[in-house]
C-alpha cells in the first residue's frame, strides 16, 4: 500500500481588482477622497484636476483656508513634482511640505491612515468596485476630528525626531 497525495480543490472567488484612491485630509477630517476610473492615469494633467476638486472641497468645507494659505503635502511622485502641477500650485500660492524621499514614518497618510485601512479590509471580500470604494467611503466617515487631528499632530513630533537625528529616523 503506497500514500498519495490528495490534491485539494480550492474554491475560487472573483475579487474587485486593485483601485487607485486618493484621499486628502487635514486635522478636521477628509477634504477629498476620489479613485482613478480602471484604464486611468495618473499623470500631472490628472493630478492637476484632482487639485481643482480638492480646492472645490476646500472652498466648501473651510473656506477660510483658502485665504490663510493651504500647506500641502504630498510625496516625490512624478504627477506631483512635474511643471504642470508646480505651475497649478504657483498659481494659487499653495504651499509644499517637503516629503523626504521613502520616508512613510513622516506621511501622515501612511503612518496613520492606511495601516487602519489595511486591517479595515483584511479578509472582506467585495463583488465589485463600487462596492469597495462605497465601503472605503462610509469607514473614512465614521471618525471624528479627534483622529484626524491626531495624525496630524504626531505629525510635529516626528518630523521634531528626525531634525534631531539629523534625519535619521525611523519610528518603531
Amino acid at each position: 500500500m503506497t500514500w498519495k497525495p490528495v490534491a485539494k480543490k480550492f474554491k475560487i472567488m472573483r475579487s474587485a481588482k486593485k483601485i487607485m484612491g486618493t484621499v486628502f485630509w487635514d486635522s478636521r477630517g477628509v477634504l477629498l477622497f476620489e479613485t482613478l476610473q480602471p484604464g486611468e492615469i495618473n499623470n500631472a494633467a490628472r493630478y492637476c484636476q484632482t487639485l481643482d476638486k480638492l480646492r472645490e472641497a476646500i472652498r466648501r468645507k473651510r473656506p477660510v483656508q483658502l485665504t490663510n494659505g493651504v500647506i500641502l503635502q504630498h510625496d516625490n511622485a512624478t504627477p506631483h513634482t512635474a511643471r504642470v502641477t508646480q505651475g497649478w500650485l504657483e498659481k494659487y500660492g499653495w504651499e509644499i511640505l517637503p516629503h523626504p524621499p521613502l520616508s512613510p514614518d513622516l506621511a501622515p497618510s501612511d503612518y496613520h491612515l492606511f495601516g487602519p485601512l489595511k486591517r479595515e479590509l483584511a479578509g472582506k471580500r467585495f463583488d465589485d468596485d463600487e462596492e469597495i470604494v462605497g465601503h472605503v467611503r462610509k469607514w473614512l466617515q465614521n471618525f471624528d476630528g479627534s483622529f484626524f487631528r491626531e495624525g496630524i499632530y504626531s505629525m510635529v513630533r516626528r518630523w521634531q525626531k528626525c531634525v534631531d537625528r539629523l534625519g535619521c529616523y525611523v519610528e518603531k
